[in-house]
């Protein structure tokens, strides 16, 4: 939860103040932080954790059917992505204190998210070059 309130707060602090104003007035849009894969893989999480918690103006959520089902089921409509901030803050500069470092994190995480879609294209060029196949005949 902290790294998607502190990069709502980031967000919030580029889309504000002169230049920004100065960009909205001659037609410039915001482009609205998108959170994705928000079912919580945890069992010991809230299965609504990540929708609860990343509610707020100009932003995007997309829910898996599962989840958007329990949030109907039992989730808060509530802003809560800028609430608690400074408690974000101080969970993610605790981060080294106990052992977790974000560059190794982020490293593995960007491996294992172009993995995945890597191997989620080579499916779908395999489906198209077998349905090719049987069109042919």
């Amino acid at each position: 939860m902290a790294q998607g309130k502190l990069a709502y707060k980031l967000f919030t602090e580029a889309f504000s103040g002169p230049r920004w104003e100065a960009l909205a007035a001659r037609g410039a849009r915001v482009q609205r932080p998108l959170w994705a894969s928000t079912g919580a893989k945890n069992p010991d999480y809230s299965d609504v954790l990540y929708v609860d918690e990343l509610i707020g103006p100009d932003t995007v959520n997309t829910l898996p059917d599962a989840t958007m089902d329990a949030f109907v089921d039992h989730g808060t409509v509530a802003r809560r992505v800028d609430a608690d901030v400074d408690q974000a803050e101080a969970v993610w500069a605790a981060l080294p204190d106990v052992g977790v470092d974000m560059d190794d994190v982020a490293a593995q995480l960007e491996r294992e998210g172009v993995s995945s879609f890597s191997d989620a294209f080579d499916e779908l060029i395999e489906a198209l070059e077998t349905k090719a196949s049987e069109l042919k005949g």
